[in-house]
């Protein structure tokens, strides 16, 4: 073997290390961005500089950095039984747990959700994908084999697995890799502010929405839709919160077509809407749920498929004829991210986490709104819970959009005044979703940077336009 302690490891990372969704190009020219360290909101760079992570890495570690309770949990059971599998029947405490323990905060958290069992695997891209399968699964099991198409909505993220980047709505996802598969429709995106019509009202809008997913189920035919999926707040679009009465208005509209919803809460999960579930911010009634980020906080890769007594009651009445359910994954359940996530329920419960993003939200909306929302180029500032959004325009009467890649300047800009925000890869839109453990003085510290990061951004920006 070479010797490779004098290597840097910007180098290392260069010669061996393949990034996801990154640049190679950018990777090899400027080299990798190496975090070294974390604690509470802020992480550290190898260069010693140290910046407030409005990202919450990527909208997961919900409890902050360095939490010694999650430390603490995985060690113990990492010494008590590192791994099990739960193939064949096999089960573990902890697990056992964790399925009870989040089927119940779901049931009594989100109101009228008639929810039955849970499903565990690593990812939110995965839990999507096990959505994709048992759906289908569940029709052929009641007879109906046609009905397999998925609607789901442009500008919506539900991962990259080739089924769920299929449902993805975001072009950018789909160039070069053959997405979307057959049978994967996309909508109009909910989002009024950047899609509604010239003297459109919110309202009106919904009924847009609404009457386009009815002409799309006509035609496609009902018989062969089989389920509708969203995000309670989408999320990777850009934070686009949901218009006046839109989900109830869809909830009947897929309830008349015997269409399942399936509640995408792999990021609005466990706090950050400021309830427990985005479903039960904006009254949802899912048949299926797919979770991920939060339930760990990110200190364990895990993922989790809740189901409603709608498909178990047929999964379990095929049982006896048609044997063991030929899907699961062999970290499906880990007994070591199961104790975390365990952990991380008690440390949110101790602690208040989903009220305190209820609080905090309001906050951090009029720190953004006070500091840049009247910046030329700023055209919307939105949030619920902690999840905000700062879009971008060239001009604040038409909504023109400014060219590509100028909201990456001013996050550009961000990381340099020593604050993460992440550029959104759909619409000119920099999002922020921090720790639900952030201070208020952390925010107007946070928010004080961004607003500079605005100002040495915008002569930049304007050269573009």
């Amino acid at each position: 073997m070479n010797d490779r302690a004098n290597v840097s490891l910007a180098d290392l990372d260069r010669e061996a290390l393949f990034h996801p969704v990154s640049s190679i190009h950018d990777i090899e020219t400027n080299g990798p961005l190496i975090y070294t360290g974390a604690k509470g909101v802020e992480v550290t760079r190898d260069s010693g500089q140290t910046l407030i992570d409005m990202g919450a890495g990527l909208w997961c570690v919900n409890v902050g950095y360095g939490r010694t309770e999650l430390v603490e949990a995985g060690a113990k059971a990492m010494q008590n039984l590192s791994f099990q599998h739960f193939f064949g029947s096999s089960s573990a405490e902890p697990t056992i747990r964790l399925a009870d323990r989040v089927l119940n905060l779901f049931r009594e958290t989100v109101p009228g959700s008639d929810m039955a069992r849970v499903f565990f695997g690593c990812s939110g891209s995965d839990a999507n994908d096990t959505a994709y399968k048992l759906v289908r699964y569940y029709n052929n099991l009641r007879g109906k084999p046609e009905k397999k198409k998925f609607i789901a909505r442009r500008g919506a993220y539900h991962g990259l697995t080739y089924a769920s980047g299929s449902m993805t709505g975001i072009e950018a996802y789909h160039k070069a890799f053959d997405l979307p598969i057959e049978g994967i429709l996309h909508t109009e995106c909910a989002h009024y502010y950047g899609f509604g019509k010239p003297g459109e009202t919110e309202a009106e809008f919904t009924d847009r929405l609404v009457a386009d997913l009815e002409a799309m189920i006509a035609r496609e035919g009902a018989d062969t839709i089989a389920a509708f999926i969203a995000e309670p707040v989408m999320g990777t679009g850009g934070v686009f919160t949901p218009p006046e009465g839109y989900f109830a208005k869809v909830q009947q509209v897929l309830d008349r077509n015997d269409i399942l919803m399936i509640a995408d809460e792999v990021i609005t999960g466990f706090g950050r809407t400021g309830q427990w579930f985005g479903s039960g911010t904006y009254g949802i009634r899912p048949d299926i749920v797919s979770l991920a980020k939060g339930i760990t906080s990110a200190y364990f890769p895990m993922s989790a498929s809740i189901v409603s007594n709608r498909i178990w009651d047929v999964l379990a009445k095929a049982s006896p004829e048609m044997g063991p359910i030929m899907h699961g994954f062999t970290y499906s359940g880990h007994p070591v991210g199961s104790a975390i996530a365990l952990a991380n329920i008690d440390l949110m419960e101790r602690e208040g986490l989903p009220d305190r993003a209820a609080r905090l939200g309001p906050v951090l909306l009029d720190a953004l709104r006070s500091k840049v929302g009247d910046h030329p180029f700023v055209g919307d500032i939105r949030g619920v819970g902690l999840m905000a959004a700062v879009e971008f325009v060239a001009d604040k009467g038409s909504k023109a959009r400014l060219p590509a890649g100028a909201h990456k300047i001013v996050s550009a800009h961000a990381m340099k005044q020593g604050m993460l925000t992440r550029a959104l890869p759909f619409l000119p839109v920099t999002a922020m979703s921090p720790p639900l453990t952030i201070t208020e003085a952390e925010i107007d510290e946070a928010t004080t940077r961004y607003a500079r990061a605005l100002a040495t951004a915008t002569p930049e920006i304007e050269a573009m336009s």
